[in-house]
């Protein structure tokens, strides 16, 4: 997959993802507007009947006292939506008074102008409207009210009880939240002028909304992470399995270059053995038969690090543990890297400075790693290498800090010189032999053995490669 297409894929799902997410912002939002206006409704018509109801008690408590009439014979003439008119139509009227109709509702209204809104409202009743109109409106958030004289400018009741005059100056400004309440509705809306409003407060209003679309949003957020995972998920197999294809492409190619070189070599080496100025002379038959099995040799070694590749990324290499001084290994591997480096006009610098040496590691994959990083560092070194390399007792068991001058490594390779088929050198380059599988062996190698390589690296300042083997396996 081209690196267009995976743009491509990447933002038209990075634009499905966001427009899922827009819309699922866009009903939460909707859904808290509705249930907010649902609630506003709820709260108003609850208010609403609880004025009216006050109204109401005021209007049959008025028939009883100004007529004589007993409350069962209201009661009985008369339901919940009765009228003072109503009332004096039904029962006045019946009895052939309709003439002091009139004059009555007119006494009434004089005389309810001269009495304050405290004592025209009953706090047991208020108490009862109230429970009684939340519930019917279903509303079981918690509240708080109060009746608001609009002649003393001050609350006269709150939650069910009257407040003393006085003190009542002292403790108003903890009402200036509910004064504030949107939710509001006069009081004795019959009379001239309303002689009070009647507040209700919900201090947890907000949070009420909410938790009424809470299972939708948990639900929203948990299906919005599944989705934001698995497109984060996909992309990162992509983008590995791009970088996969470009390392095996790599690798291919590197291959066919290191197979070319001692095919041909072979091949030339053949036909010059079958020349007849040749195939008589046998000092040269047998130079060439020496190349031809220097170049077989040199195959079979590339085929089995290929085949032996995956066995080192299972972790299935056999090691045999074995007494062994750490410090002949280093040796005898610098001996044999001297003569590469030396004809590169450059020189290997030992200090060997840890004691207690002998470790129980296996021989034959310790010398391989050993040598493995000496051959790098003389390989990405162009010219004048210089390499150290130094041993050290750490609390954890012996470091050994292997360090160049080469052409180094940069943030990006040092994030994957250690997986298979990695090369710094990469594409049609072959100016550096390999398949990229020699620091992926030596990384298992070390792990095997209970220790772990590190790498400190700049372009163009050289590498150190740090190895730490532990005191016990």
């Amino acid at each position: 997959m081209t690196e267009r297409k995976i743009k491509w894929i990447i933002g038209i799902m990075g634009i499905a993802l966001a427009g899922i997410i827009y819309l699922q912002l866009h009903s939460i939002r909707r859904g808290i507007k509705l249930n907010t206006e649902q609630f506003d409704k709820n709260v108003f018509a609850a208010l609403s009947n609880v004025a009216r109801r006050l109204e109401l008690n005021e209007q049959k408590d008025a028939v009883i006292a100004i007529n004589g009439y007993s409350a069962e014979e209201i009661e009985k003439d008369a339901d919940e939506d009765f009228s003072l008119v109503d009332v004096m139509k039904n029962v006045i009227g019946s009895q052939g008074d309709k003439k002091n109709i009139g004059e009555t509702l007119n006494a009434f209204t004089k005389e309810m102008d001269n009495i304050s809104v405290e004592q025209r409202v009953p706090v047991a009743k208020l108490e009862s409207f109230f429970r009684k109109e939340m519930k019917n409106n279903g509303i079981k958030l918690d509240y708080s009210y109060g009746v608001y004289s609009n002649d003393k400018e001050e609350f006269v009741i709150y939650n069910g009880h009257y407040l003393i005059d006085g003190s009542n100056q002292r403790i108003q400004k903890r009402f200036s939240e509910l004064q504030k309440s949107p939710y509001s509705v006069y009081l004795f809306g019959q009379d001239k002028v309303s002689p009070g409003k009647l507040y209700v407060l919900f201090p947890q209003k907000r949070n009420y909304i909410r938790s009424t679309l809470m299972p939708f949003i948990v639900a929203a957020i948990l299906f919005t992470g599944i989705i934001m995972s698995i497109f984060s998920y996909t992309i990162f197999v992509i983008l590995r399995q791009k970088k996969v294809s470009e390392m095996k492409t790599d690798f291919m190619n590197n291959m066919t270059h290191e197979f070319k070189t001692p095919i041909a070599t072979i091949s030339l080496a053949a036909d010059s053995m079958t020349n007849p100025s040749i195939i008589n002379n046998p000092e040269k038959i047998e130079r060439f038969a020496k190349i031809i099995k220097q170049e077989n040799q040199r195959m079979h070694k590339q085929v089995e690090q290929v085949l032996n590749s995956a066995r080192w990324e299972k972790k299935e290499v056999q090691i045999n543990l074995e007494p062994v001084d750490l410090h002949q290994i280093i040796e005898r591997a610098v001996q044999n890297i001297s003569l590469q480096v030396e004809q590169k006009g450059g020189e290997i610098v030992m200090s060997l400075d840890a004691t207690h040496t002998l470790l129980s590691v296996d021989k034959t994959h310790i010398s391989n790693i050993i040598h493995n990083l000496l051959d790098n560092a003389n390989k990405y070194t162009p010219k004048n290498p210089k390499i150290s390399v130094l041993t050290r007792n750490v609390n954890r068991g012996i470091e050994v800090v292997i360090e160049d001058n080469g052409i180094g490594i940069g943030r990006e390779g040092k994030k994957h010189i250690f997986e298979k088929f990695y090369r710094v050198h990469t594409g049609n380059r072959h100016d550096v032999k390999g398949f990229g599988l020699g620091l992926s062996y030596v990384k298992t190698i070390i792990e095997l053995h209970g220790g772990r390589i590190s790498v400190e690296s700049e372009l163009g300042k050289g590498s150190k490669f740090i190895l730490l083997f532990p005191k016990k396996k």
